[in-house]
């Protein structure tokens, strides 16, 4: 029998028409209610005290940009009366705006501000000194020097990246009175970090609007990042997806199908991804054309949006692809992960699995016999923390210099994940590359042999290029084979260890 949700959506939502507007059965209503309790159990949402946290904290912030807004207009030497109405809007945007963040996670926050208080002195200087000073902010990291200037800090605990927009208004109204996010005209006259700054707000806000039902499409996203950060396909800085494309993917299967459930979305976000035909992209909306002289997304007229392998388009103006970093190793293991999952709901349909079996973590360090590993080490905690950022930024680059110097005969596959020695304190952290030769099309052809100390060099003299580079910040990339991978990656190996000595240990005991 269908649920209550099986009305159909009193409009069309996308760029064609559904697929299918059946509702629920049954079984698909158990399957929910047992989806809806994995994810409960995996404790992937924060208790009711974080929550309001989350909100108190946000308040305070909001609180302390307007104080620093109005501190600004009067060193300007405006009015009394502009002091007065001086203002900065604060606007949530990303897991925590989608309502799918879970425990601990960050809150995306933008602080939108007039036009004469400026990202760089004021913001990174003025704004970076107030909250500095201040004993609830803690793990304070400035990134100026990005595609997306940010500040990073903790505040009362809370993880918050903090991002600034000023737009051609002399006074900002307050959220929810008078300015509109996804109006265009808050790009009038911006520069490009601010656009991008902007957008992101702009990008979640509309991925809401196109989705016949919101829980239902916050129930799947949340299912489906879990999923891919089990599997290791989560992270955009390395070549994988991230946030927003897992969720313009979520909410495109919600348009095909508007009165499935979470269960039956789960299942036919695998299905049609698995038969999708890249660089074919995935369109929530109708391009808006160019109207305010920004770069949009369109590989009619530009020759690298052309050269994308997954494009996933982002639906606000000026709309780009949010998965441009994705390379052709990244889209084949993306490929193959999807795959997997579309076996596994298979399964659990024919009730052949249950879903702890869909969310199994990938063995990475199973699946190749040589890997590349990565050590970054910095002098303090701080400094590794910032040089970590810069290094694993530059993970994707070096991604493509084997590809290009194997002329794509070696495959490297970045594993989004890292890993500590325990035994060298705060100050080391590793990534890992699986490496494996593309099988070869000639018959009886050898197996090729690779030297990639060159493109390693290369590598190293790129990311040694930081422009805040500090004493004790450094890179090392060694060939390791899989017996070689080092313990620590492994905790369930050291629990055993220390088992094996603690029984010992007491066996020893008790002979004596």
């Amino acid at each position: 029998m269908a649920g209550p949700e099986s009305t159909p959506s009193p409009r069309q939502l996308g760029v064609t028409k559904i697929l299918s507007p059946v509702g629920p059965s049954e079984a698909d209503l158990l399957r929910t209610e047992e989806l809806n309790k994995f994810l409960v159990d995996a404790g992937l949402y924060e208790s009711k005290e974080e929550s309001f946290k989350r909100v108190k904290v946000l308040s305070i912030i909001e609180q302390i940009v307007n104080v620093w807004v109005k501190q600004l207009t009067r060193v300007r030497g405006y009015t009394d009366q502009m002091v007065g109405d001086a203002n900065a809007a604060l606007y949530t945007f990303g897991s925590y705006r989608l309502g799918v963040h879970g425990p601990g996670t960050s809150i995306d926050t933008l602080c939108v501000g007039p036009s004469y208080v400026n990202q760089d002195e004021d913001f990174f200087f003025g704004l970076h000194n107030i909250l500095t000073k201040m004993e609830e902010v803690t793990e304070f990291q400035p990134v100026p020097a990005t595609h997306v200037p940010v500040m990073k800090f903790k505040f009362d605990g809370i993880s918050i990246n903090l991002f600034y927009a000023n737009i051609s208004l002399l006074v900002v109204p307050c959220e929810g009175l008078g300015l509109d996010i996804l109006d265009n005209s808050v790009l009038y006259d911006v520069d490009k970090p601010t656009a991008r700054s902007l957008n992101g707000c702009r990008y979640t806000d509309q991925i809401l609007k196109l989705v016949a039902n919101v829980e239902h499409f916050r129930t799947t996203l949340r299912c489906i990042r879990f999923w891919a950060k089990q599997r290791g396909i989560y992270s955009n800085v390395t070549g994988f997806l991230g946030g927003v494309s897992w969720a313009i993917m979520v909410a495109r299967v919600c348009q095909l199908y508007p009165n499935a459930i979470p269960s039956m979305l789960v299942s036919r976000f695998f299905k049609v991804f698995s038969h999708w035909r890249w660089p074919n992209p995935v369109m929530l909306c109708t391009l808006q054309e160019d109207e305010l002289g920004l770069v949009v997304w369109d590989p009619r007229k530009n020759p690298e949006d052309r050269t994308h392998h997954m494009p996933i388009i982002t639906p606000a103006y000026p709309s780009m692809n949010s998965s441009y970093n994705v390379t052709n190793t990244t889209l084949g293991v993306i490929t193959e992960q999807i795959l997997f999952g579309n076996r596994i709901c298979e399964d659990i349909k024919l009730n052949k699995a249950e879903w702890p079996a869909l969310f199994e973590p990938y063995k990475f360090f199973k699946s190749y016999k040589n890997y590349l590993q990565i050590d970054i080490v910095a002098s303090n905690t701080d400094d590794l923390r910032e040089w970590k950022d810069w290094v694993e930024s530059q993970i994707r680059q070096l991604t493509l210099m084997i590809e290009r110097d194997t002329s794509g005969m070696l495959l490297c596959h970045p594993y989004p994940r890292e890993y500590s020695d325990p035994s060298k304190q705060c100050s080391h952290i590793a990534f890992f590359m699986g490496l494996n030769r593309k099988q070869s099309e000639v018959v009886g052809e050898g197996r090729p042999q690779f030297d990639i100390r060159g493109t390693v060099d290369e590598f190293r003299h790129l990311v040694n290029m930081y422009m805040f580079w500090r004493p004790g910040m450094d890179v090392f990339v060694s060939h390791v084979r899989a017996k070689q991978i080092p313990v620590y990656v492994f905790p369930e190996r050291i629990h055993a260890s220390r088992k094996r000595s603690h029984d010992k240990g007491a066996k020893a005991s008790t002979s004596k």
